[in-house]
């Protein structure tokens, strides 16, 4: 499993497959040809008197794919949560390490270079460890957001 999904599955966020966003696949639309109606033609007899049914038209509104219908999770109140139960005081909100340490993920360099990696970390910032931490810090934050995580706007700039 990768570091991030491993981040996901420790707080709770989107699926646990995969470093795309997420999204609910949509239920097919009333539009949508059932599996019955395709196979349900008319012989060749009744072809010649009876017309095939045809679904109904719909408005665009109606087969518009929701965005999601999973609930946001409140990534600052988990982890507020999480720290205060915590033995060591952590300061998850500007610490890579410290974030990794409450989630109960290895937070050595190699890991840390590992998950910037994963995350697309440009290259220059990779040979200067604080600014990969920064970066990361901020990568991970805002890859949170985008798969279901409510980050408060602070901490993704």
């Amino acid at each position: 499993m990768s570091l991030f999904n491993r981040i996901k599955e420790a707080l709770g966020v989107g699926p646990g497959v995969g470093n795309e966003p997420h999204v609910k696949a949509p239920p097919p639309g009333p539009g949508a040809p059932s599996a019955s109606s395709l196979t349900d033609r008319p012989t060749t007899t009744e072809n010649a008197t009876t017309a095939p049914a045809t679904p109904s038209t719909t408005s665009a509104t109606a087969t518009a794919a929701p965005a999601s219908t999973t609930p946001r999770v409140d990534i600052a109140g988990k982890l507020d949560g999480m720290a205060a139960q915590h033995g060591e005081t952590l300061n998850w909100r500007t610490s890579i390490v410290d974030l990794l340490k409450l989630l109960g993920i290895d937070s050595s360099l190699e890991s840390r270079r590992e998950l910037a990696t994963e995350l697309g970390c440009p290259a220059d910032k990779m040979g200067d460890s604080a600014q990969m931490n920064m970066w990361l810090h901020r990568a991970v934050l805002k890859k949170l957001a985008d798969h279901g995580g409510q980050v408060p706007p602070e901490l993704l700039h």
